[in-house]
């Protein structure tokens, strides 16, 4: 039930990117007096739709291939590769005898309306939820880096007090794109003593098992038992709620990474649990499983959260904000990308990833994040200028305007072709690199 949920959600978040940027095409091209002559979700390849209806001359429909969507504009060379209707001479409604500006905005409405949909989604989101954040000041014993974190020169319990000079304020700054895609250097307080520790550019080629590997989402804590799972081993070794684990196998463990630690090197392993109960010390026998669990959930000794709220107008730039740092983030990566600093490889996830992201239960302020970061996703990815999308459609369009005429209907043609044949091979590759990364991930 849970992989129908973490699919159907994902079909759901799709569906309402493709309708909407679609649709921005649709209301753009109408209001010029274009004729537009189909409006699909998914493509109807060689003409096989699940579903379709004609409403006032428009054909709309499902179609079978679930690769996006698409509007047919009359007089325009698009992935329908219908060329036939272009031998006549233009008719006014058709795409093609309209100025090249009113041609432009067309092509730029579905990025319009995904960059709306995003501000929108993270303004609604901004009001329901407000933000809520752990202040930096307010860390207790400071941070837990992940193997990559360590790699760096990063150690438990260092304080980060500023990013590239900057005083850090909210905790999760720690791990923003700001650090990890930038040559970021960042300024340690460990005991004291006070380092500087360069980020290096090249991090995201790392950091192939989430952000956790580089700093831990949760800073450094001591610990309780809240609860006991039944049948683990820590119920099997008679733990209870408010014990303390001081140590495993005589090692320390006073912090909850310390404990961690000990669990993943004693996987499968029989160990000697030190416990502090109402100021007594009791040592007890227990079962580590093979995944390093022992069986518990803990009680973490961590700063309280702090909670801001915004009104109905104060939200909206708090949302724009949020919306353009996607944006501008994911642009950042690509850039990164076509100058070597990061594989492509590691930079690019297709559906599988993004339906796990989603997850296998229905939480609805996850379901909206990222639905409106996607969002932003499908704005910047459809502004790159490769044929076939809307970016390449507009850069020819910008060279008409600057020539002032427009290209041959041959070359636009041969340009489609071989846009299309770039997409799909992006497409094969990105679903064939996030089923490699699953099945590394499981082994």
């Amino acid at each position: 039930m849970g992989i129908v949920i973490m699919v159907g959600q994902l079909i759901l978040g799709l569906s309402i990117l493709v309708i909407l940027h679609e649709f921005g095409h649709f209301i753009a091209a109408r209001a010029f007096g274009i004729k537009v002559e189909k409006f699909y979700l998914f493509f109807d390849a060689w003409g096989f739709s699940l579903f379709k209806f004609n409403y006032k001359g428009v054909e709309y429909g499902v179609g079978w291939l679930p690769l996006g969507g698409y509007v047919k504009i009359a007089g325009m060379i698009d992935e329908s590769m219908d060329t036939d209707q272009l031998a006549g001479p233009p008719q006014p409604w058709e795409f093609r005898s309209k100025p090249a500006w009113q041609r432009l905005i067309v092509m730029l409405g579905g990025v319009t309306v995904n960059i709306i949909l995003g501000i929108f989604i993270f303004w609604i989101l901004t009001i329901k939820y407000g933000e809520s954040y752990i202040p930096n000041s307010d860390l207790k014993y400071g941070i837990v880096p992940g193997k990559i974190g360590v790699k760096i020169g990063l150690r438990p319990g260092d304080q980060v007090t500023a990013i590239n000079g900057r005083k850090v304020v909210r905790f999760d700054e720690l791990t923003s794109t700001e650090v990890i895609l930038g040559n970021s250097d960042l300024t340690v307080q460990r005991g004291s003593q006070v380092l500087h520790v360069r980020v290096p550019a090249s991090i995201l080629n790392d950091l192939t098992d989430g952000i956790d590997q580089f700093i831990s989402k949760l800073p450094r804590a001591k610990f309780a038992v809240e609860s006991i799972a039944p049948g683990s081993g820590a119920q099997k070794a008679g733990l209870l709620k408010n014990d303390s684990i001081v140590a495993i196998n005589n090692n320390k463990t006073a912090f909850f990474d310390e404990m961690q630690a000990q669990l993943a090197q004693n996987k499968n392993k029989q160990v000697l649990v030190s416990i502090k109960r109402d100021g007594n010390l009791i040592q007890k026998p227990a079962q580590i499983d093979k995944d390093g669990i022992l069986g518990f959930i803990p009680n973490l000794d961590i700063p309280k959260e702090k909670k801001l709220t915004f009104g109905f107008f104060g939200a909206l730039p708090v949302g724009a904000t949020k919306a353009y740092g996607m944006f501008s983030d994911n642009a950042k990566g690509i850039g990164k990308v076509f100058n070597g600093d990061v594989k492509f490889s590691k930079a690019v996830s297709g559906p599988v990833k993004i339906a796990t992201l989603f997850g296998q239960t229905i939480d609805w302020l996850r379901f909206w994040s990222l639905v409106g970061f996607l969002s932003m996703v499908l704005a910047l990815t459809n502004l790159l200028p490769i044929p076939a999308l809307d970016g390449g459609h507009a850069l020819f369009l910008v060279i008409e305007m600057i020539k002032g005429k427009p290209l041959s209907d041959k070359f636009l043609e041969r340009a489609q072709i071989v846009g299309f044949v770039i997409l799909i091979s992006l497409m094969v590759f990105v679903f064939g690199n996030d089923i490699v990364k699953q099945v590394m991930k499981n082994h």
